[in-house]
């Protein structure tokens, strides 16, 4: 996972950009009327403001990419960070997959990633449509020409969303283009 990049919104102004501590640092003492946004997911990020601005700075999401560091070595399995969970499949299915060289585990992991990596742009394209898509709901939902634009954006339409999105405020439309802008890099050849 990539690091968290946050930007805040006063109505149609944006304010701060930057990692949470930086957007939270900036927006700290004039909070009121402000609106903050994962860029990754183009949500509203929920923050809680109360208290010093390092009480702020304590209750920020941590990256789960950051490696944890082992409480002291233990007998059995290294920790990989794996996650057990439940998993439901067919008699047939777990026929096969026990019969895979290093078990269940192993094959459903080399069969995640290789789905992972076959689909890749296609998950890429689609996150950022979803999350320009969100964000422009939140602050451009009322902005001439808003639904046709959001057709265009997930059509793979980049021009006419350009077109669509210029008479937008400057700062809500040049984020929603950034935002955006993998949406039309991987789609598809010639919908531009």
């Amino acid at each position: 996972m990539a690091d968290f990049h946050w930007t805040a919104f006063r109505g149609e102004n944006r304010i701060a950009s930057g990692s949470p501590a930086e957007v939270v640092t900036a927006i700290k003492g004039e909070h009121e009327g402000v609106l903050v946004f994962d860029d990754a997911t183009g949500k509203p990020v929920d923050l809680d403001l109360r208290g010093t601005l390092e009480d702020c700075l304590g209750r920020l999401p941590r990256d789960h990419a950051e490696p944890v560091e082992p409480v002291g070595r233990r007998p059995g399995r290294p920790k990989l960070g794996v996650v057990p969970r439940e998993v439901t499949l067919l008699p047939r299915h777990w026929e096969w997959l026990g019969q895979q060289p290093g078990g269940a585990s192993v094959a459903l992991r080399k069969l995640v990633d290789a789905a992972r990596a076959a689909g890749g742009s296609g998950d890429d394209r689609r996150r950022a449509q979803e999350a320009a898509d969100r964000f422009m709901r939140a602050l451009a939902g009322d902005q001439p020409g808003y639904e046709e634009a959001a057709r265009a954006l997930y059509a793979g339409q980049e021009g006419r969303f350009k077109e669509l999105t210029e008479n937008w405020p400057t700062d809500v439309r040049d984020h929603a283009r950034s935002l955006a802008r993998a949406a039309f890099e991987t789609g598809p050849a010639g919908a531009k």
